[in-house]
């Protein structure tokens, strides 16, 4: 039985990975805040999970769940994850995403075992640069504290693969959605603003850039190409993305298109709203301190995944699968 040890198992992605690889008859270990929360609780009613506690805080500990476990596997999913509170937070930002793989490497290396490791780089170390298509050999131009730290931790892991000969993976992934997303995320924000709605607790959803555009993939997708990243026969790095970019707006219209409501604008800039087709009522407002630094000037950049299509993997969820879900999830809690 192969041994997996994710970090930020709690999250969205690290929690469907912990799902897929129970489901293929790993061992899984995960490392937890010590403050135990619903997420966590329901974790532990996956067959075959163990956690421990640690935190992305303090390498040290981390370094010693790894000789511990002494796993097969390693995903490093665990981090300070957006960039707007990296602003605020640049040196926490820096070392709870950037310390953390140096130490991951720095143990596998002393354990002297062929232990694989799988890093969460990120799609904004592109910095939102290029129109069209990027790929692992497009240059990056971090334009945040967030995008800064994973770029270091991305060449964390060339190091060790480089100089080191281990197995160490960059997965360069692009916006990774699900009903599990954090609240403080845009479609999240969206879903569940749409779901309050419905049941009468707000009338409207206040929303920054419409027209800011991602390239969203499900979050079952991406840990899905985590793990095949993993059984490549040699370590590299791969762009994990859909391929595809949609905007706020278009989030906007299907998620209300979903439960029933046709969704029309009228305005400009700020003082844009989207209102209820039939009854008139608005329903999505602007609030200008929603957007963020540079915003306005971004480019479309999209994840070009040829590189991690010639292992076998392919999306399995479209733009409207994802949305649907999303909604769906938010309308029966």
């Amino acid at each position: 039985m192969k041994k997996a040890l994710i970090t930020g198992i709690t999250g969205q992605i690290g929690s469907y990975l912990a799902e897929l690889l129970v489901e293929k008859g790993y061992e899984v270990y995960g490392i937890v805040r010590s403050k135990m929360d619903r997420r966590q609780e329901a974790l532990g009613r996956i067959n075959g999970c163990i956690v421990f506690e640690g935190d992305i805080d303090d390498p040290v500990s981390i370094g010693r769940i790894i000789k511990k476990v002494q796993p097969d596997e390693i995903y490093n999913l665990a981090a300070q994850s957006d960039a707007q509170v990296s602003l605020h937070l640049p040196e926490y930002t820096l070392k709870a995403n950037g310390l953390i793989a140096i130490r991951i490497g720095e143990s596998v290396r002393e354990l002297k075992s062929p232990i694989k490791v799988f890093q969460t780089a990120s799609g904004q170390m592109y910095g939102f640069e290029y129109d069209g298509f990027v790929n692992e050999k497009t240059e990056f131009h971090p334009r945040n504290p967030y995008a800064i730290a994973k770029l270091s931790a991305y060449w964390a892991m060339r190091y060790y693969r480089e100089v080191h000969g281990m197995f160490c993976c960059n997965g360069i992934v692009f916006n990774s959605e699900s009903p599990r997303r954090g609240e403080n995320f845009v479609t999240r924000k969206i879903t569940k603003g749409i779901a309050d709605i419905m049941r009468g607790k707000q009338e409207k959803i206040h929303l920054g850039n419409l027209n800011a555009r991602r390239d969203w993939s499900h979050a079952k997708d991406t840990a899905r190409a985590m793990w095949m990243i993993l059984q490549a026969p040699h370590a590299d790095d791969y762009v994990v993305a859909s391929g595809e970019s949609h905007s706020v707006r278009e989030f906007v219209e299907l998620a209300f298109k979903h439960v029933g409501i046709e969704i029309a604008w009228k305005g400009e800039g700020v003082d844009e709203v989207g209102y209820d087709k039939k009854s008139g009522i608005v329903r999505v407002a602007i609030d200008s301190m929603h957007f963020r630094p540079h915003e306005m000037n971004e480019k479309v950049t999209v994840g070009d995944t040829t590189h991690l299509r010639s292992i076998g993997w392919r999306p399995e969820y479209s733009f409207d699968d994802l949305v649907k879900e999303m909604i769906d999830a938010e309308m029966i809690k």
